[in-house]
C-alpha cells in the first residue's frame, strides 16, 4: 500500500530519476476516458513537488522528453489531455 504522496514520489523517480524532497497536494480534477468502448471515471490529482537537485534528470519509462518551461510561457493548449489542460489553467489562474 502507498499514499498518493508516496505514489507521486515513486512515479516521478521512475519517470525522471528525480528524488522528491517534499510533496504538497494542490487539487484534483475528475476525468473520463474511453477504454475498450467503456467510459472509465478517474480523478487526476495535482501536487507541487520540490527536489534538491536535477543531476539525475533523465527521461525514463513512459517519458520521451523533459523540458524546463518558464512559468509565464506555459500554454495549456500544449497539453493533450483535457483534464491536464484544466489543471494547468487552474494553476496559472491561482498563481498570477
Amino acid at each position: 500500500y502507498e499514499t498518493a504522496e508516496e505514489a507521486v514520489a515513486r512515479e516521478i523517480k521512475e519517470e525522471t530519476g528525480l528524488l522528491i524532497n517534499s510533496c504538497e497536494y494542490l487539487f484534483s480534477i475528475p476525468n473520463i476516458y474511453l477504454y475498450s468502448g467503456f467510459e472509465v471515471h478517474t480523478v487526476d490529482i495535482f501536487f507541487k513537488c520540490r527536489v534538491k537537485e536535477f543531476n539525475h534528470l533523465t527521461a525514463q519509462d513512459d517519458v520521451s522528453e523533459l523540458l524546463f518551461i518558464a512559468y509565464n510561457r506555459i500554454n495549456p493548449a500544449d497539453f493533450g489531455l483535457i483534464s491536464i489542460r484544466k489543471g494547468i489553467e487552474k494553476l496559472l489562474s491561482e498563481n498570477k
